[in-house]
């Protein structure tokens, strides 16, 4: 039941949010286009995580996918959580990042060890929250994760 109202939550918040508040313009590609790139690329990557989860691309929100694949980070509510942990630890500061924090930490008290270890992982790696992903779709995911520590 937590994990729906966290849900319905997101839902509820998303278009808003991608409305006012992301400034970044939507990526010219679709998922078909990213299946299509070569093996162990960061396009291709993105292209299985969508496929994989029955996802679409998301305008304006596609680096949120991206983190996903470079930090092999699940799609249930609390990886979801953890990923904002992760974020938080890598310097990423946003209102988002924050909203997801502070309401849905309270929900999954017992996860808090894995929220803690996930805030150390983005602490560890060098900060690369900021990239301008769409131009990174071609580098393979393997030499992105090492350069950064991820």
């Amino acid at each position: 039941m937590k994990d729906y109202l966290i849900e319905k939550l997101y839902e509820c918040t998303k278009v808003p949010y991608q409305k006012f508040l992301k400034r970044n313009k939507p990526w010219k590609v679709d998922k078909a286009t990213l299946l299509n790139y070569p093996e162990g690329s960061l396009g291709l990557g993105l292209g299985n995580f969508l496929d994989k989860n029955h996802f679409d691309m998301q305008p304006k929100l596609e680096d949120h996918d991206v983190i996903h694949v470079l930090t092999n980070t699940g799609v249930s509510v609390v990886n979801e959580i953890g990923m904002q942990y992760y974020l938080l630890g890598n310097g990423k500061r946003s209102l988002y990042l924050f909203l997801v924090i502070f309401s849905g930490t309270p929900f999954y008290p017992k996860q808090i060890l894995y929220f803690i270890a996930q805030y150390k992982r983005g602490k560890k790696a060098h900060s690369f929250y900021y990239l301008n992903f769409s131009n990174m779709l071609s580098v393979p995911v393997k030499t992105i994760q090492h350069i950064f520590n991820i």
